[in-house]
């Protein structure tokens, strides 16, 4: 079956490799394993190596062998870097970035990107999203909130709207905006 171009960037062929491009280029000093990878995105192995094998044939990733692992990287003098990171930071850096910054806030238990972003990456046509809302769960001070959604903003290149939420109105909703939210799409973050 024929998959449909990616709604947040119609440019890449699939979701994964929009993911997969900016684990690395959004991160990179990092190096990961095809297995890292492929839990990371939740992705079957075999398709995280097609990927991978098409990024290192284009010179896009670096890769190196230590042992019988192969370590994978962004290729930081590939011409394209700059304008593809700049581009992926518009689109796939939301999951990509938030989760690292989400992590350092104490008291969080669950984060989600909902509203027009989380609408156009599963699927939904629209209009680019013009910022992003997320949805952190937890007793989490409204100061070091701010602090993460203004640092935030400034690495995603745009307006991020971090709401905090206590858990137990999460789970168990009492206003319109907690029911609207949780009946509307969500993109799960992954926190560390």
């Amino acid at each position: 079956m024929k998959q449909r171009p990616p709604m947040i960037a119609p440019l890449l062929r699939t979701d994964l490799q929009g993911e997969l491009l900016a684990a690395l280029f959004l991160h990179p000093d990092g190096e990961y394993t095809l297995t890292d990878l492929s839990r990371l995105l939740d992705a079957g192995l075999s398709t995280v190596h097609t990927e991978v094998e098409r990024l290192a044939e284009a010179g896009f990733i670096r890769e190196r062998r230590v042992g019988r692992a192969r370590l994978v990287r962004a290729n930081p003098t590939h011409p394209l870097t700059p304008s593809l990171t700049e581009m992926l930071t518009l689109t796939y850096g939301p999951p990509a970035v938030l989760p690292t910054l989400l992590s350092r806030l104490k008291g969080v238990e669950e984060a989600y990107l909902y509203g027009s972003w989380a609408a156009r990456r599963l699927g939904d046509p629209g209009p680019y999203p013009e910022d992003v809302d997320v949805l952190v769960i937890g007793a989490v001070s409204r100061r070091s909130a701010g602090r993460v959604q203004a640092e935030a903003t400034g690495l995603l290149r745009r307006d991020v709207n971090l709401t905090v939420l206590p858990t137990d109105e999460w789970h168990q909703p009492t206003t319109g905006f907690a029911k609207t939210v949780r009946s509307g799409p969500l993109v799960p973050l992954t926190l560390s």
